[in-house]
């Protein structure tokens, strides 16, 4: 198994690539396996695909450092590939939170992990600019001298607040505070991603399977995207199949859905692209 430290210098030149590359979202260590197995070359946390899988909502009440932590862990330990997580806010409001959040991550194996200005509050959903800035500055610095790539989202589009300038203000800003990547997720189309990538100088991840327009990685290269995620989308993607099957089996009484075969099932949630291998 690689070490944290060649984990991270992987994750690294990933980034530094001239091509896009597409960093899945598992939610458990039998999916980190799976898409492992079927060649990715480095892997992200879903806190919806977590939370879809634990009964709970999304949300920050909801999942708390500890539990995020651990799956992340999980994770790690299930995959030779560079791991990096969806840390929501930072688990608090204050600059040290985000800090603390960053050292505990590290210590899980992540080798990446994203803070957003989110704040999870229904009257004041987007932390105010100087304060969202802080709390990147203090991320950036937790993780200065260890092998960590921190990324940095501008929420507007998610809570109802599509203001691009803003939000391009922001990822500048959190450039400027040390944030190695940059994140807007729910841009609503190619112009605005363009115009994102355009205005800062460190790798743009964006993500696809959201409502909406959804666009190819070709396309999204040609416009600057250096990293394209998922989010919770496969995780989705699995519950719709799980509906269909399960929905035939109640409704008309057979059992005809699409499925693996146990034995190649298995092989997928069991070994790992390289391990054994010639």
């Amino acid at each position: 198994m690689a070490s944290q430290q060649e984990k991270y210098e992987a994750f690294r030149s990933l980034h530094d690539g001239k091509r896009a590359f597409v960093m899945p979202n598992p939610w458990d260590a039998g999916t980190a396996r799976f898409l492992t197995s079927l060649g990715f070359k480095a892997l992200a946390t879903t806190s919806a695909g977590l939370a879809f899988s634990l009964g709970e909502r999304d949300s920050h009440a909801a999942l708390s450092r500890e539990t995020i932590l651990t799956n992340a862990a999980a994770i790690v330990a299930a995959t030779h590939l560079p791991v990096s997580a969806d840390l929501e806010n930072g688990f608090g409001d204050s600059p040290e939170d985000c800090a603390l959040t960053i050292r505990r991550a590290c210590e899980a194996g992540l080798v990446g992990g994203s803070i957003e200005d989110a704040s999870g509050r229904e009257d004041a959903p987007i932390y105010p600019f100087e304060l969202a800035v802080a709390r990147v500055r203090a991320a950036a610095e937790a993780r200065a001298g260890l092998p960590f790539l921190l990324t940095a989202r501008a929420e507007n589009f998610l809570w109802g607040r599509p203001d691009l300038d803003d939000t391009i203000r922001r990822l500048q800003a959190f450039e400027d505070a040390g944030a190695d990547v940059l994140y807007a997720p729910g841009l609503p189309d190619l112009d605005a991603i363009e115009k994102v990538c355009s205005a800062v100088s460190r790798p743009v991840n964006v993500v696809m399977g959201l409502k909406g327009r959804n666009y190819t990685v070709a396309e999204l290269e040609k416009i600057g995207v250096k990293r394209i995620s998922v989010g919770g989308s496969f995780a989705r993607a699995a519950l719709a199949g799980l509906k269909q099957a399960a929905e035939e089996v109640l409704l008309n009484g057979t059992f005809d859905y699409p499925r693996l075969d146990g034995s190649e099932a298995e092989r997928l949630t069991t070994h790992q692209a390289g391990e054994g291998d010639a």
